[in-house]
Parts: C-alpha cells; sequence; structure tokens
C-alpha cells in the first residue's frame, strides 16, 4: 500500500505534539534546574522526539543515544532485546534521562533501564512521547509521559513500520491491511 494511502487517520496533529514538547522541556527545565542531565535518546524512533526536545531544552545537558531491537518488521515486540549500541558517556554520578518514543509492553526499557542502572548514575529517570498501557507486560516507572494512546498500531515523527513512515510530521493510525498480508 502506498505511503500515506497507508493511514486510517492522523492520532496526533504537529500542533499537538509541539504543544507536548514544550510542556515537557518547561517541566524538564525545573526539574534539572542546576544540573546537566544526560538525555539518552533510544533509537530509532526518538530522534525526531529527541531532536525537538533537545532544541525546547534552554539548558546544558548532554546527549548520547542507545540502539535496541525488540520489533524488528513485526508489529509487536518480540519479547527478545538486542543491544544494537550502547552509550558512549560514562554516566556514573550523572544524571540520565532516557528518552522514548513509545512504551508499549516496556520488556524493551526494563532492559534498557537495568543495563543503566548497573552503571549507577545519581538518578535515573524516563520520558516517553507515547505511552500504551493496555499492553504493558511489566512494571516500569514512567517519569515524563507525553500522550497516552489506544492500542492501534502508529507511525510518523519518527516511529514506523519496517523502516517506512518515519518522515511525516504527525502520528499516525496505520491500517491493518497495510502490515497484516
Amino acid at each position: 500500500m502506498a505511503w500515506p494511502e497507508a493511514l486510517d487517520r492522523v492520532l496526533l496533529t504537529q500542533a499537538q505534539l509541539a504543544a507536548k514538547v514544550a510542556e515537557l522541556a518547561e517541566q524538564l527545565r525545573q526539574d534539572y534546574a542546576g544540573k546537566t542531565p544526560v538525555l539518552i535518546g533510544i533509537l530509532t524512533g526518538s530522534f525526531v522526539f529527541m531532536t525537538d526536545l533537545i532544541r525546547a531544552l534552554a539548558m546544558d545537558l548532554t546527549v548520547d543515544f542507545m540502539a535496541v531491537s525488540s520489533y524488528e518488521d513485526a508489529t509487536v515486540s518480540s519479547g527478545k532485546v538486542r543491544l544494537l549500541k550502547d552509550c558512549s558517556h560514562d554516566i556514573s554520578g550523572r544524571h540520565v534521562l532516557i528518552v522514548e518514543d513509545i512504551i508499549d509492553t516496556g520488556h524493551t526499557l526494563e532492559h534498557i533501564v537495568q543495563i543503566l542502572r548497573n552503571r549507577k548514575p545519581a538518578s535515573l529517570r524516563i520520558c516517553c512521547l507515547l505511552d500504551k498501557p493496555s499492553r504493558r507486560r511489566t512494571e516500569v516507572a514512567i517519569d515524563y509521559v507525553g500522550f497516552e494512546i489506544p492500542d492501534e498500531f502508529v507511525v510518523g515523527y519518527g516511529l514506523d513500520f519496517a523502516e517506512k513512515y518515519r518522515n511525516l510530521p504527525y502520528v499516525g493510525i496505520l491500517k491493518e491491511d497495510a502490515y497484516k498480508k
């Protein structure tokens, strides 16, 4: 199915996303006042959200990335988390904020949190753009949530299906026949 005809509808507009990023940035500025946090974006989906978020943060910060895989070309997590790229900064004694595009089952994030906690940061918090609590399979404490969304397959604003649709400027719901063959 061709792009963007594969979309059922827009779930979150550009304006809604921009307003939420500004709101999250304001809260982060307050919570990290006087600190220089390390923001660790989880690739690849978080890169658009993280870019907008760090531009909205008028403060000193450090940026790093980790890449993990649990979906590959599927629409549901395989449950097996593979670390593809580790962060490059020493986070011991640092204030760390994990920046995630979407939290679904929580398995991937649980794995990342375990890795990072073992490195003894001063603090470790989580900021996600999208949260699907109805799909949660493990308990994960999320400190900053952009939007709680229904159990629909979403793409755009960095989120993909089989590496497509990341460049949509909004979050849309993918039609079922676009991914179920």
